[in-house]
């Protein structure tokens, strides 16, 4: 086997000539994230259920120089995600981040409750990582790059539901990873602590919540949305060309601090 080409070490996050898909690029982390992607060159697909949302990220990008297109994509409906691997499958990158929870105990939650947050999370993702992962191994290789959670390593009452889906798709990503991997598709999650997004909005707005969640991470708060915008250039650039199947953490230290008592030193 050939070795590969020296690296440019002065090129290696930018994406100029490529493509990059983000789905729930239209509010939130998918929004910083092709922000960011823009940034290092790549031709942004803003993908999102909301049009108008996709069309305002677009435009933003583009008034910053960057080049981006709108679509239209509900992630749930199974023509449409394989209609968009078709039209997208030469990226060189997929990023999808749409979610959401229900904060119920499991005595509480409904099927429907529970139906919509595994479609949404899980189903949802399969659907994605199989038909992008099939196009993109058929066409040499890419990245995909999915968005799990602390909640697939911790849990807390009321996340049951939330953090099997995202356990899930940190498996989904592995199994991917291995049969995708010889025809050179990388696939990788990053897992997020709390970020200030519209899914935490409930958090947000109990001050003792809030709170409690900023002391429990090392760097004492909240991360914002475009502080994960990092991880996602990473993943989809040549400066993680041996990186797959892989959980890249980003939550401020939360999973690494044993519980929420600082003892006195001894």
């Amino acid at each position: 086997m050939n070795a590969p080409a020296p690296i440019d070490y002065s090129r290696l996050f930018r994406l100029d000539g490529r493509t990059a898909v983000v789905i729930g690029a239209g509010s939130g982390i998918g929004r910083e994230a092709a922000h960011a992607l823009a940034a290092q060159g790549a031709h942004v697909v803003v993908a999102d259920y909301s049009r108008e949302s996709a069309e305002a990220t677009a435009a933003q990008i583009s008034e910053l120089g960057g080049v981006a297109e709108a679509y239209e994509l509900n992630v749930l409906d199974d023509d449409a995600v394989e209609a968009a691997a078709e039209r997208f499958g030469t990226a060189a990158a997929l990023v999808f981040t749409a979610a959401t929870n229900v904060r119920k105990r499991m005595d509480d939650y409904t099927l429907d409750e529970f139906d919509r947050v595994v479609n949404l999370n899980l189903r949802a993702s399969f659907q994605l990582i199989r038909r992008f992962g099939a196009r993109f191994a058929a066409n040499g290789g890419g990245s995909i790059i999915g968005f799990a959670s602390i909640r697939a390593q911790v849990v807390e009452p009321g996340q049951g539901v939330y953090a099997a889906t995202k356990a899930g798709l940190v498996q989904l990503a592995k199994t991917a990873a291995a049969e995708y991997g010889p025809q050179g598709v990388r696939v990788n999650v990053v897992a997020p602590g709390v970020v200030e997004t519209p899914l935490t909005a409930q958090i947000k707005a109990n001050d003792e919540w809030y709170g409690a969640y900023a002391q429990k991470a090392a760097l004492g708060r909240w991360a914002r949305p475009d502080e994960l915008a990092g991880a996602v250039v990473y993943l989809a650039s040549d400066a993680s060309s041996f990186v797959t199947g892989s959980t890249l953490t980003v939550d401020g230290g939360w999973t690494a601090i044993d519980g929420r008592f600082t003892p006195p030193a001894c």
